[in-house]
């Protein structure tokens, strides 16, 4: 504890601006949208105190505009890996010595620089990077960011607040070691501060880290590095290396000091990390810790009593909102007869009010899908359900690649409860709507639960508090955050600890101190003041 119990700086969530027409926020957002639009960086890999050209790059295109090059990263090769792992290991000797607070507050200046000076910079990054609309860049990119930044450093403190009782005679007392190794973070493209968060948060408790981004985010991933860096964050803490994923995974998890993953993005990878961790069991020093946070088929069930335009704003929000990349995005509802149409029609009214394009228009609601992989695969569920008989697309179904990745948002409607779309995770802006009895409530509460493998978020809406409870109850198992008359995105951190079960993950919950427990090795350490010198016990007369 150094010198003093410190107490930190209270966390408090990072208020959201509005961008709002005449705002300097969204002068400052449009001007660096620009600037990064029409310029050109070239990304190093970050690795000890070296940023790392290969001179084999890949280029950097908004998903919006995929003709538009706006920059180049450099892939690594083996050796490249090799070196960031040696380099983690060789930082981890002083920082896992540095005093707590001195970790504290590199990541608390972190979030006052994402919060300030910086937060036009990593806004306009994700807007460019993963077409996200200045609302979804603002309340990732820079408020969670923030969030996790701050709120990570009080839950720390309360952790090694944590302390077992003594009796007389004794002092007993547990130190919170960072793992014995390095910590591996693979990170998604959908979400900048889950991108941030996961080296972070591992990094914040001691550890070292090698940390792999997605291809489609590493131009907003180049912002989190300059942020890290101008917070103080000592070099081979955090070494970045981007490229052939197979090939880092492959070259990480055989090294003997793998000590962890920090991981977010598909069932089948994070499945794959899980088998290949096992079929090395025997090389590790120590037993890896494995978090991950997965897939996810959201649901949105809505009993008779429900308010039909609440319900229609939960779809609408929770389908479509950054064109339903989100691993906790509305993808299949349940709607009761007697208030289906109600419901549908202010939806396909919401969806013909949505503009569409680049999000450099702050009046567009909707933009495109990250990559031409990911639209390939929502056309052809589109197409199939126009071709099925038991489905129909009643709003949307249209799309276009010419010019940037673009897919309607789009409401099948079936006849099928286990039709593919309503089992099978798109990640995409297409919902699945299953008509229901109203007599037959229970009985769809049982098919909400077992039609998933996942168990990530859900939604019940519902003016009847034993429908509530009945629901709560019965679909205990199938959401790892439940919401009720809400939309079952949005997790706030601080607020609702964010993880899911089944095929969703390991439920570690980001923004908890649960996660970052993950991070450490607990030391137990009794002294005894006066020490017995005869064997004998009173028992023994």
């Amino acid at each position: 504890m150094g010198k003093g119990f410190f107490q930190v700086p209270t966390a408090i969530n990072e208020p959201v601006k509005s961008y709002a027409p005449g705002s300097p926020e969204r002068a400052a957002v449009i001007a660096q949208y620009e600037a990064y639009f029409n310029g050109n960086v070239d990304v190093p890999m970050y690795i000890g105190n070296e940023e790392i050209t290969t001179g084999n790059t890949n280029n950097m295109t908004p998903p919006h505009d995929h003709q538009q090059v706006v920059g180049t990263y450099h892939l690594a090769e083996k050796k490249h890996v090799t070196q960031a792992i040696d380099a983690a290991l060789e930082a981890r000797e002083k920082w896992a010595q540095l005093t707590w607070e001195q970790r504290a507050a590199i990541f608390l200046k972190a979030a006052e620089l994402i919060a300030g000076p910086y937060r036009a910079k990593i806004n306009a990054a994700t807007m460019i990077a993963q077409s996200k609309t200045v609302h979804q860049a603002e309340i990732d990119a820079a408020c969670e960011t923030v969030d996790f930044l701050r709120f990570n450093v009080e839950f720390m403190s309360q952790i090694y607040e944590e302390q077992p009782d003594s009796a007389e005679g004794i002092w007993n007392r547990v130190e919170y070691r960072p793992l014995e190794g390095f910590v591996y973070a693979i990170t998604p493209f959908n979400f900048t501060a889950i991108a941030a968060n996961l080296p972070a948060s591992a990094a914040m408790m001691g550890n070292t880290v090698v940390w792999k981004p997605s291809d489609s985010q590493i131009f907003s991933a180049k912002v989190i590095v300059d942020i890290f860096k101008e917070a103080g964050v000592p070099d081979g803490v955090i070494n970045v290396v981007y490229g052939d994923p197979v090939m880092i995974t492959d070259t990480v998890l055989a090294s003997p000091d793998f000590s962890g993953v920090h991981f977010t993005g598909s069932t089948h990878v994070f499945k794959g990390l899980w088998k290949k961790i096992g079929d090395n069991i025997h090389t590790y020093k120590t037993y890896p810790r494995i978090v991950g946070e997965t897939g996810g088929k959201d649901f949105i069930v809505a009993h008779p009593s429900a308010n039909p335009k609440q319900v229609a704003t939960g779809i609408s929000r929770g389908a479509f909102e950054f064109q339903g990349q989100k691993c906790s995005a509305a993808s299949r509802v349940y709607l009761p007869k007697s208030i289906a149409n109600e419901v549908l029609d202010f939806v396909k009214e919401d969806i013909a009010s949505f503009k569409m394009g680049s999000p450099a228009d702050l009046s567009n609601f909707i933009t495109a899908v990250i990559h031409e992989g990911s639209f390939d695969k929502l056309a052809k569920y589109i197409d199939q359900a126009k071709a099925d008989a038991d489905a129909e697309i009643i709003a949307g179904g249209n799309y276009d690649k010419s010019k940037g990745y673009f897919v309607e948002p789009t409401v099948i409607l079936t006849t099928n409860p286990k039709y593919t779309t309503m089992e099978t995770e798109l990640f995409g802006p297409v919902v699945t709507v299953y008509v229901y009895e109203d007599a037959d409530w229970s009985e769809t509460l049982k098919l909400v639960d077992e039609t998933s493998e996942y168990a990530l978020t859900g939604a019940v809406f519902s003016g009847d508090r034993y429908a509530i409870d009945e629901a709560t109850k019965a679909l205990e198992n199938c959401a790892g955050n439940f919401y009720i008359n809400d939309k079952p995105t949005g997790a706030v951190v601080g607020q609702q600890p964010f993880g899911g079960a089944r095929a969703s993950g390991t439920n570690d919950k980001a923004g908890s101190a649960q996660n970052l427990l993950r991070w450490v090795s607990p030391r137990l350490i009794k002294e005894t003041f006066v020490t017995p010198t005869d064997y004998r016990y009173p028992f023994l007369g």
